[in-house]
């Protein structure tokens, strides 16, 4: 396995077990099991309690660098439960399950199987009722939407960022793009490759997507790259969008983006996007950033427009999708101004 997936890197990892969990897409996965870290300590109230779900090709990792001492997220104030996602490599992936489920007989999962599992996570294992807030970017923010109409009663305050309700049909149709293009590397063999590694042509060219949808036009226009440390645009999706892939398992990815491009919380409310969002009873923050080409900030707003608490904080970065990765020092200080807002609501 790829050592993108080594978890001492940044601290172990704690496992759940789920036992043959039944996933809402008709499969039951043996033997599942929940990946996740804590931070902080969980107070005898247990009302202190903040999930933090993370994005597509993340780890529970990429969260803590919203958590910290003097930050909104202080663990000193806050037990911050940061869950792995099926698919996501520690958690049960392609890349760790076995035989009939393992690499390319991986089943299909779905948002709502991920929210269902921390759900057991949060209230079987901590014992938590309530928690103080839910949040997360992409991916991690359409589980954050599947809490809030779900579990309404759990989650009083919510965070948003960069992610929509409903995946929209341009998302749709850039994700078809990149398993196109990551499977058709002669070496993917169907998903059953022995090593990740084999398959670098194919994502070598899910990176080449990401160059192109991740950022914004104005991030390349104005040099932006130069302040990272990078001599040429060229060098900067070599070193960086193509470094960041290079060490990941194609099925995993292919598994998260699966649930990625089906994530609609109208399939509460048959088909009703408008019912599900009048649901939420959080106050709720939905947070885009401009120029982000996946969940663009005219659809967020329609979103939070139908939310009863719902408030829109857009975020204004030349960075696109990708403002999240904190490339500026801007980006993170604007993302913790609205958790510091949410918390305090």
């Amino acid at each position: 396995m790829s050592g993108y997936y080594t978890d001492d890197v940044h601290g172990p990892h704690e496992y759940f077990e789920l036992g043959n969990f039944a996933l809402t897409t008709g499969y039951t996965l043996p033997n599942a099991r929940l990946g996740y870290k804590t931070i902080g300590t969980l107070n005898a109230a247990r009302d202190n309690a903040v999930l933090a779900p993370h994005m597509f090709s993340g780890t529970s990792a990429f969260m803590e660098a919203y958590v910290g001492e003097g930050r909104p997220l202080d663990p000193a104030t806050h037990f911050v439960i940061l869950p792995g996602q099926f698919g996501g490599g520690f958690s049960s992936s392609p890349s760790n399950t076995p035989a009939p489920f393992d690499r390319g007989q991986f089943p299909l999962v779905a948002i709502a199987d991920d929210v269902i599992a921390q759900h057991r996570l949060v209230t079987e294992h901590f014992g938590i009722t309530t928690l103080r807030a839910v949040l997360g970017w992409s991916m991690g923010g359409q589980q954050t939407y599947e809490w809030a109409v779900r579990f309404p009663e759990m989650v009083p305050r919510a965070a948003v960022f960069a992610a929509t309700a409903r995946n929209p049909v341009h998302n749709q149709i850039f994700i078809d793009t990149w398993n196109e293009l990551l499977t058709s590397d002669p070496a993917f063999r169907d998903g059953f490759y022995d090593d990740p590694a084999e398959v670098r042509l194919g994502l070598q060219r899910l990176a080449v997507s990401f160059s192109l949808m991740g950022l914004s036009s104005a991030f390349f226009r104005q040099e932006l790259w130069r302040g990272l440390g990078f001599a040429s645009s060229d060098d900067f999706r070599q070193g960086f969008i193509r470094g960041y892939f290079a060490p990941m398992d194609p099925n995993n990815l292919i598994a998260q983006g699966r649930k990625w491009r089906a994530s609609d919380i109208s399939a509460h409310t048959g088909g009703d996007l408008a019912a599900a969002l009048g649901r939420i009873t959080a106050q709720f923050f939905v947070v885009p950033f401009t120029e982000d080409l996946f969940f663009p900030p005219e659809d967020c707003e329609a979103d939070c427009a139908q939310i009863p608490n719902g408030h829109y904080r857009p975020i204004e970065t030349p960075m696109g999708h990708f403002g999240m990765f904190g490339l500026r020092p801007e980006d993170p200080a604007a993302v913790d101004a609205v958790i510091a807002e949410m918390l305090a609501s």
